[in-house]
């Protein structure tokens, strides 16, 4: 019963340092997004080097970093379909 399914499942990707270089990229483009976004940025919980990551706490780091990852699913699994990486 579940076999069908399973083969509408994508193959999912091998491991290559070009997957790490495209999910570090869409991070960054992250923080940058919850940079400019976030209203209240600095509220709660500090990273131990704020500076590094632009005065976030450890919410805000969180919820960029949970966007980033997402965004770089959709483009690993996009890249993969394409032949990229």
């Amino acid at each position: 019963m579940i076999a069908p399914l399973l083969a509408l499942a994508p193959a999912s990707i091998a491991w290559s340092p070009k997957v790490a270089l495209v999910m570090i990229v869409c991070n960054v483009i992250a923080i940058a997004i919850g940079k400019a976004t976030i209203k209240h940025q600095n509220v709660g919980l500090k990273l131990p080097s704020s500076a590094m990551f632009g005065g976030m706490s450890h919410g805000a780091m969180l919820g960029s970093l949970s966007l980033g990852h997402m965004i770089g699913m959709g483009a690993i699994l996009g890249l993969a379909t394409r032949g990229v990486v």
